[in-house]
């Protein structure tokens, strides 16, 4: 009875810490709009439309598949029920608040129309995913490329990450030298990016260059069994073991 609480209770730190709602928990992505106000929330299982628009204070859509765009990172959902129809573009570009002022990294543009009305009303606002609480966590590196390390691959000590969810960013230690750097993360992907090292020298066997390559490869992720897997469409790169 103590692990289940112990464990119960790490996994609601973990949610807290990274900022999200167990409401938030299903849905991937988030936008809002001023002039009028309007929220609009894309999950797995339905997106949620809400306004200071009346008669369109509160739609629930059935979740679609997006249209994506071949040459930009833009998605497009076409969404019904049986009153009302909308299309959501999303694309990803620096957006700025028109009241708060703050920075989101994606654009949103929504056309929403009840099914009696001729024209559809246009809106526009920012947004952003909503990264993953589970990866707010200590991870330490188990196998690389396929194979399980050794500490004799580093010298020093394993390869480790600390990743912040609420910030998109991590911190560690390359197996040689501290690093730092930034994540990206949408539905389905999550990319290591912006990658900085200290310039210690390595000795010889050093495997800490073909761990921030493989880092730096990756696109995709799963968790499971407290272990953190990353990948990209040529196979897996990396596992690492939850140690906090």
């Amino acid at each position: 009875m103590i692990s289940c609480k112990t464990a119960t209770s790490k996994e609601s730190q973990a949610k807290a810490s990274s900022g999200n709602s167990q409401e938030d928990l299903n849905f991937y992505f988030k936008a809002t709009g001023n002039e009028p106000f309007w929220g609009i929330k894309i999950g797995n299982d339905q997106i949620v439309f809400t306004s200071l628009i009346i008669g369109k204070e509160s739609i629930a859509f059935p979740s679609v598949e997006p249209i994506r765009a071949m040459d930009a990172n833009v998605r497009m959902y076409k969404v019904s029920n049986e009153t009302t129809s909308a299309t959501i573009t999303l694309q990803q570009l620096d957006c700025q608040d028109s009241m708060s002022g703050a920075i989101s990294p994606y654009s949103v543009k929504v056309e929403i129309k009840n099914n009696s009305e001729l024209e559809a009303k246009k809106l526009s606002g920012c947004g952003k995913f909503i990264t993953d609480y589970r990866l707010h966590d200590i991870w330490v590196l188990e196998e690389l490329n396929g194979y399980k390390v050794f500490a004799t691959d580093f010298q020093k000590e394993f390869p480790r990450l600390e990743i912040n969810s609420t910030e998109n960013r991590f911190s560690g230690f390359g197996g040689c030298n501290s690093i730092t750097g930034q994540i990206f993360y949408e539905k389905d992907v999550l990319r290591f990016t912006k990658v900085v090292s200290t310039l210690m020298a390595c000795p010889t066997g050093n495997k800490e260059g073909d761990f921030l390559k493989a880092l730096q490869s990756t696109t995709s992720y799963s968790i499971e069994n407290n272990r953190l897997t990353l990948s990209n469409p040529s196979g897996k790169l990396i596992v690492f073991k939850k140690v906090d």
